[in-house]
């Protein structure tokens, strides 16, 4: 979607110590002309998340929803920075599997979804503020590529994006020096505390700005994408982390890197937030469509359950696997609070009514997945 261009100011050039020109984006503008068809991007979003939002609160386990979203846009979000990992591989290392654990590409992706949880805890008794960010950060760079190199702190020296090895004076993108990049982050801490700006645009100009201050040494693409549904929590548009946006940020990688660059280039606000509008409305949608069938899901396996007459503890698994679709008994055992020969037979039931399948083969060590579950999971929200 293009909109015409306002006059906006497209940010600045500054000579680095190296003499290298970096660039300073201007102050968040506070008002913005929203032309008819910006006007239906917006109207149209916000229908979109409000049914969403309507979705969520009809489930009668939000976590049908909330915990297979999370962790596919912590896989998403990751894949965009160059992770391999698959949603599979972070259910099996969430369900024990210690060695997958120990890769760093999992580890990424388990430490994207604990900063969104923490950061989503943290609103309840924090202001979205640059001390928030700060510390989604330091979770998401815990003991991880980039961990090095000061998670939790803003950079003290100049950084830019470019190709591995690549010297600055060849960089694709020089963000502002150290001085400029606090002024700057100063006047986006000011903007996430104020209402000026409806709270979808505010989101979708948060994540730009972010993205061109760029004020950490790593990890910066995945804080600007926590940041949007953070933004909208904050502003009591999004009561459940349900909403995401990676998937169609990958699915049109190129024209998000474009619309971001025509934001310092041109100060194209309108052009952005077209396409990142377009984004939430999509996704908002897809969302819905996916709680729709998780909870038909859910459904029709508890009343093929219940008309086998099984035991309550079968059912309380069942609800835990559409959290995570893998499960050993150990994993059970905790989850029901009950000893493993307890937690071995409500897995046998399962497995015997199709349910769940044992997937290693061995007689030890054995791991069970509910393949029906995974399936839904990994076609949601793409």
């Amino acid at each position: 979607m293009d909109a015409e261009p306002f006059d906006a100011s497209p940010g600045r050039l500054v000579a680095t110590v190296d003499g290298v020109q970096a660039f300073v984006p201007p102050p968040l503008p506070r008002e913005l002309p929203i032309d008819g068809t910006l006007l239906t991007a917006v109207d149209d979003a916000a229908a979109a998340l409000g049914e969403l939002v309507g979705a969520t609160r009809r489930l009668p386990n939000p976590r049908l929803l909330i915990a297979p979203c999370l962790r596919r846009e912590a896989v998403l979000s990751s894949r965009i920075e160059g992770t391999q990992s698959t949603l599979s591989d972070l259910y099996e290392a969430e369900a024990g599997q210690t060695a997958l654990f120990e890769t760093t590409d999992v580890r990424e992706v388990t430490n994207y979804v604990r900063a969104l949880e923490r950061g989503w805890r943290r609103l309840d008794t924090l202001p979205l503020s640059l001390r928030l960010v700060r510390e989604l950060h330091e979770h998401l760079m815990r003991d991880v590529r980039g961990g090095d190199q000061a998670p939790g702190a803003f950079r003290r020296d100049q950084s830019f994006i470019g190709p591995p090895g690549a010297a600055m004076a060849d960089a694709t993108y020089v963000p502002p020096p150290v001085l400029q990049m606090h002024e700057a982050l100063d006047d986006l801490e000011r903007f996430l505390q104020e209402e000026a700006i409806q709270p979808l645009v505010a989101a979708g100009m948060a994540h730009a700005q972010f993205e061109a201050i760029h004020p950490f040494r790593d990890g910066n693409g995945r804080v600007g994408r926590l940041l949007i549904p953070l933004v909208l929590h904050a502003r009591a548009r999004l009561p459940d982390p349900v909403l995401y946006l990676s998937a169609y940020f990958e699915r049109s990688r190129d024209e998000y890197y474009r619309r971001l660059m025509r934001v310092s280039t041109h100060g194209d606000w309108p052009g952005w937030l077209g396409y990142f509008l377009t984004g939430v409305r999509v996704q908002a949608l897809a969302a819905s469509a996916d709680a729709d069938r998780l909870i038909g899901l859910e459904r029709d396996l508890r009343e093929r359950l219940r008309s086998a007459r099984v035991r309550p503890t079968a059912l309380r698994l069942l609800d835990h696997l559409f959290v995570n679709p893998v499960v050993t008994a150990r994993r059970a055992a905790e989850l029901l609070g009950v000893s493993n020969p307890g937690a071995r037979q409500a897995i046998g039931v399962l497995a015997e009514h199709g349910v769940l399948e044992e997937v290693t083969g061995r007689s030890y060590g054995r791991r069970w997945v509910a393949r029906d579950i995974l399936r839904a999971i990994e076609g949601a929200t793409t």
